[in-house]
């Protein structure tokens, strides 16, 4: 019996310490119409805060692991919360300046499931352009960057 509790009690540890583990990242909005960080990878339950350090910027989401439960468009010039549940690219922007290539990328889990469908998003010539360096990037292995 002794040993079905310590192995009971051990396992309730590593669940918990597990849920324990969730990450916050922050990413701002930058003066040269950027994110700060471009490609951020992270795991499920993890979540991003987008914090409004130059104005005239929000989060929109073009593309993720699926479409009928993306996060909400952000307001303008305010700070914006998500916590990511499902694995797979988010592909997210500045609302007004998305084709200019403020562009983003959220990396669930290692999880590119959704790659080809993240590539056949619109933009501009610049906007496209940006989003095929940040997808190079995105699969570069983790130990190379």
């Amino acid at each position: 019996m002794y040993n079905y509790t310590k192995l009971f009690t051990f396992l309730s540890l590593l669940i918990l310490s597990k849920a324990g583990f969730a990450e916050t990242i922050q990413i701002e909005f930058t003066e040269d119409d950027a994110y700060s960080i471009q490609v951020a990878h992270i795991n499920a339950g993890d979540t991003i805060e987008w914090l409004p350090k130059n104005e005239g910027h929000n989060v929109e989401f073009f593309g993720g692991p699926d479409m009928s439960s993306m996060p909400p468009t952000s307001e303008m010039d305010e700070p914006h919360t998500v916590v990511f549940k499902a694995s797979g690219i988010y592909l997210y922007g500045c609302t007004p300046h998305a084709d200019m290539g403020m562009l983003g990328l959220v990396i669930v889990d290692n999880d590119f499931h959704n790659l080809n469908a993240i590539k056949k998003v619109q933009f501009s010539r610049v906007g496209k352009s940006v989003l095929q360096r940040l997808l190079k990037i995105a699969q570069t292995p983790l130990s190379l960057k």
